[in-house]
């Protein structure tokens, strides 16, 4: 059965074009050791009157952040785990230049999760 890592993380708008430099390139990287899919999404429409808690609020966007939906799917969480131990390891994640370049999102307030797909339509 597929299994899919999930996140949710508030990015400010000003860091937008950062965030999806670091996100090309990290979907590079995941393909590259065998993620079947990897996608990167900004939010649009983020305050749907469904009740309940809404992105924003999950992950306490401030003003002038808005939400990216982000997901890894992968064959197995076997496979997940062995394409993350390769994805680790890639020269291109431990390269020099990125050492001390501060992250374009507050990874504390990131939400995160593996996920073991029940129903593929």
């Amino acid at each position: 059965m597929k299994y899919v890592d999930g996140f949710v993380i508030p990015v400010s708008k000003e860091n937008l074009t950062a965030y999806r430099e670091m996100a090309k390139m990290a979907g590079d990287v995941w393909k590259k050791h065998g993620a079947l899919e990897y996608i990167e999404s900004v939010g649009d429409d983020l305050n749907p009157d469904l009740g309940g808690i809404n992105f924003p609020q999950a992950v306490k966007a401030e003003p002038g952040e808005t939400v990216i939906f982000s997901f890894i799917v992968f064959k197995s969480r076997a496979h997940r785990d062995e394409v993350n131990a390769k994805v680790m390891k890639d020269p291109m994640m431990n390269d020099p230049k990125y050492k001390d370049k501060p992250m374009p999102f507050d990874i504390t307030r990131m939400a995160y999760g593996g996920f073991e797909v029940i129903v593929e339509a």
